[in-house]
């Protein structure tokens, strides 16, 4: 549907749309023009009344790893505006994702890390191969799940969901699908065969009535998260980014050492 460097959105005939992201050599890992990317094609299809929903997919081995290492690594000599302009960028391709007026439908296999926890919560609906494995990895490096928190939460729920953010420990499909974050999980050879059939089953619905029942969701309370929300999550990922423990965790990871927090332990 239009020409990116880093996914991309193709429309089946049928009349929906398949958003690929595709930096396969690094597991799908986001950084900034990934993320200006997918907001551009969430946005065009958005634009586009034909079509009826949009699978969210991942090229390769990996659904999405969260954040780009250089991406991370180059947000560490930031300044807190410009960490916050960051936090807003994806905030506003989350919201995006969250309120397309069609219904989403996450494809998962392999890792979904960090923020790829966040795209999958940000869709109606989520399925995944059965040795998918997620993590919410953040505070492991001295940061926080900011702003993909509100849209986690809903998606596991709240007491879960301080489980995994404070712990960061993986989970399997199969525990993800206890939470409630997907709705079906099969082997490895047969998600391509059952994403097909989730789309047939949604070709089957009437494309003006997905819209209002999409709307109809959004107005009983799973709609949009409130602007001071979105803002507070906005500025504590950045907080965090330019602290002290922050550039620590970030600089440790980068250069795969023990932070200063793990070396007291050890």
């Amino acid at each position: 549907m239009s020409d990116f460097s880093t996914l991309q959105l193709e429309k089946d005939p049928r009349g929906f749309a398949t958003l690929w992201m595709d930096r396969s050599d690094k597991h799908n890992a986001f950084n900034a023009q990934m993320i200006a990317e997918m907001t551009a094609a969430l946005a065009l299809a958005e634009a586009d009344g034909t079509l009826r929903f949009l699978l969210l997919r991942g090229r390769g081995k990996h659904f999405c790893a969260g954040a780009d290492l250089a991406w991370m690594q180059a947000s560490a000599q930031l300044d807190y505006a410009a960490n916050l302009r960051d936090a807003q960028a994806l905030a506003e391709l989350l919201h995006r994702l969250h309120g397309l007026p069609i219904p989403t439908l996450a494809v998962v296999q392999g890792a979904a890390f960090g923020g790829a926890v966040g795209l999958a919560s940000c869709c109606d609906m989520a399925i995944a191969a059965s040795g998918a494995v997620f993590c919410l990895s953040e505070v492991r490096i001295g940061l926080v799940p900011g702003v993909i928190s509100p849209f986690v939460v809903r998606a596991l729920g709240e007491r879960a969901a301080r489980r995994y953010m404070l712990t960061a420990e993986r989970f399997s499909a199969a525990r993800a699908a206890e939470l409630g974050l997907l709705s079906e999980v099969v082997a490895a050879e047969e998600l391509e065969q059952t994403a097909e059939r989730w789309a047939a089953q949604l070709l089957l619905n009437g494309p003006a009535a997905l819209k209002a029942c999409k709307a109809l969701l959004s107005g009983a309370g799973a709609g949009n998260v409130p602007a001071p929300m979105r803002a507070f999550t906005e500025a504590a990922i950045a907080r965090i980014r330019v602290s002290p423990e922050g550039q620590e965790g970030l600089a440790a990871f980068l250069e795969k050492r023990l932070p200063a927090w793990q070396e007291v332990q050890a």
